[in-house]
């Protein structure tokens, strides 16, 4: 069976620091690629950062680009995403998400949509005081 397990999530004062690991299970094959995302009560989901495992292209959304990097450790089938200079708008439930060997979209227009993946972890709760 297919799993992901978020771990690492915390209540943090703004400009701290975090790291999200995401531990995978099951997969018959290596993944296509990863992806964080994160939703705030009463908001939408959105995809924060992903990783492409064929040639470890990785992708952010503006707002964390510069704070955040997503890497990967292929010996403990586990995914990271450090945090660093935390705001409060990051503030949210985060989730893993990847998509099987299978895949056969267009990684660089699917790569920040629920849909392209397959299997989700239960999610993180991260929490940013201001």
């Amino acid at each position: 069976q297919v799993q992901l397990v978020e771990s690492g999530g915390g209540l943090v004062q703004a400009g701290e620091s975090l790291r999200l690991s995401c531990v995978t299970s099951g997969f018959p094959q290596d993944y296509y690629a990863i992806a964080w995302f994160r939703r705030a009560p009463g908001k939408e989901r959105e995809a924060v950062s992903s990783f492409r495992t064929s040639d470890q292209l990785s992708y952010y959304i503006d707002s964390v680009k510069g704070r955040f990097a997503i890497s990967r450790d292929s010996a403990k089938n586990t995914v990271y995403l450090q945090m660093n200079s935390l705001k409060f708008e990051d503030t949210g439930t985060y989730r893993c998400a990847a998509v099987g060997a299978y895949y056969r979209g267009t990684y660089s227009r699917g790569w920040n949509m629920s849909l392209t993946y397959d299997y989700w972890g239960q999610g993180t709760q991260v929490t940013v005081s201001s």
